[in-house]
């Protein structure tokens, strides 16, 4: 038998990441095809209930590994973790989403197990061989790579927003087994002391399905409240470009872009950028781009489904009344 398709499942304070539910959800129709088992790995502290949750999102299997240890995630104990039970079940496939701790966890996972990663990936599909091949994007999104490996298990990490959640079936039912985690002191050379979360009624940037983003024509950071108003109308988050962020206007930590981060929402609100190729890179995936500029020559209309020609001041307050008669 098949030794299945695991996706390691991220959660954060017994709530599981909007990604891994994605991964989930993609990897199951693939699970129909190739009739591999679908695992989902839980790594935490207290995590039982979270058993039956991903069990609802289509997976056949479910390894807990619940640990003190690993109840914050620290690059050393979720590696090892991991290597071991890999090593001991070799599974086909290993899927991390493209998150933070993805983005740190899954190219030491690799290394350790001597395979390759495909990274950033925004398609996954099976070959005719049952093998898993991906999509990523290259060279600032302007293009694309078709990655297969030969290497088992085939890993790779997937960007957010990248495939739709199935409905969960509440009644699906799947054998639990929970593993122990063998830690050894050195995989402990950095432990984590403690966790400040800024906290805020709108969706994590990468893994929103909106974004209203500003950049160098906002002139200041008094007129961000502007956009803010926007996302909160439309339910999504705020982001911004490197020239707002370098400028002082907004912290980094919502910087869209090559050296900000990436992101694919369905929908993605463009105020007063111009289109830099590196901001470009961080959100071409977007499945819809509306871009607000007074420059009809601005390279952001390149990319958009959808422009508006003129000024973001008279322009986000009107377009943000409207969409307020809207959904009143």
């Amino acid at each position: 038998m098949s030794k299945g398709i695991w996706i390691v499942v991220e959660q954060r304070n017994a709530q599981i990441r909007k990604v891994s539910l994605e991964l989930l959800s993609q990897a199951r129709l693939i699970a129909n095809e190739t009739g591999d088992p679908l695992v989902a790995v839980v790594l935490g502290q207290n995590i039982q209930d979270l058993a039956q949750e991903v069990t609802s999102y289509g997976a056949d299997k479910v390894i807990l590994v619940d640990n003190e240890k690993l109840a914050e995630y620290t690059t050393g104990a979720y590696t090892s973790v991991l290597n071991k039970l890999i090593r001991k079940e070799e599974p086909n496939a290993v899927l991390i989403g493209n998150t933070a701790m993805g983005k740190d966890l899954a190219p030491r996972l690799a290394q350790r197990l001597g395979v390759g990663l495909a990274s950033d990936c925004t398609g996954m599909e099976k070959d005719d061989a049952n093998f898993l091949t991906f999509k990523r994007p290259i060279y600032g999104g302007k293009a694309f790579a078709q990655v297969a490996t030969d290497a088992k298990p085939v890993m790779a990490t997937i960007r957010p927003n990248t495939f739709p959640i199935a409905a969960p079936d509440a009644a699906r039912q799947a054998e639990v087994v929970t593993e122990a985690a063998e830690i050894d002191q050195d995989d402990l050379r950095a432990i984590l002391k403690d966790v400040i979360i800024a906290t805020s009624e709108r969706p994590e940037l990468t893994e929103a399905e909106i974004i209203v983003s500003g950049g160098r024509a906002m002139k200041g950071p008094e007129n961000f409240p502007m956009l803010e108003a926007l996302a909160d109308v439309v339910g999504g988050a705020v982001g911004a470009s490197r020239a707002a962020v370098d400028a002082g206007w907004i912290d980094s930590k919502f910087q869209v872009g090559q050296t900000g981060k990436t992101v694919s929402p369905i929908l993605y609100i463009a105020c007063g950028i111009s289109g830099a190729i590196q901001h470009l890179a961080g959100m071409s995936s977007s499945k819809v781009i509306v871009a607000i500029n007074k420059d009809p020559e601005a390279n952001i209309f390149n990319v958009a489904d959808y422009g508006i020609v003129g000024d973001i001041f008279e322009i986000v307050p009107l377009l943000t009344e409207e969409i307020k008669k809207l959904v009143s």
